[in-house]
């Protein structure tokens, strides 16, 4: 078994959204370690502001098989995997860890760069998998936030529910 460690974002119905990938992931690989959720203006293009979390949980699926599924569940959630790389999305899931393994086979490229470019992956990773260590640098998330310079990058922590009572 494996931990891995996912980042899931949307910044259209986010609410929805969020719910929807969260209770699929529950739904397939049991018990989830869920960060809270920030809200953070988007990179790389103008549009609305996104709610970002991180999700861990432990797995045998190997990362290729994993990623086809988290790409159907962005799917059933409205996402079009055709236009710009940064644009508004109803939902995205990225792969950012696989236990302790550097892995770069076709588009799967793990730990993902994203961990030490941006404050809405590294910050909820810090906060779930702190004492964790990146496979790459050496370092924990928690060294790897203490670190961070990310100036221009507003994180807000959002009061969210992802269980309401009545739709668990």
């Amino acid at each position: 078994m494996s931990r891995v460690w996912l980042s899931l974002g949307s910044n259209i119905d986010r609410e929805e959204h969020i719910r929807g990938a969260v209770k699929a992931l529950r739904e397939t690989f049991g018990e989830l370690i869920i960060s809270q959720v920030y809200e953070s203006e988007s990179v790389g293009f103008k549009g609305g502001s996104f709610f970002n979390l991180v999700v861990g949980f432990d797995t045998e699926r190997p990362p290729q098989e994993l990623c086809r599924f988290f790409h159907t569940i962005e799917a059933a959630h409205g996402r079009e995997r055709c236009g710009e790389k940064f644009a508004s999305r109803t939902l995205d899931i990225d792969l950012l860890t696989y236990g302790d393994q550097v892995i770069k086979e076709g588009k799967v490229e793990i730990p993902r760069e994203e961990i030490t470019r941006y404050a809405f992956v590294l910050l909820p990773l810090a906060e779930v998998a702190g004492d964790e260590q990146h496979p790459v640098l050496g370092l924990s998330y928690r060294e790897l936030w203490q670190g961070f310079d990310g100036e221009g990058q507003v994180l807000a922590p959002v009061e969210f529910e992802l269980f309401p009572a009545n739709t668990s």
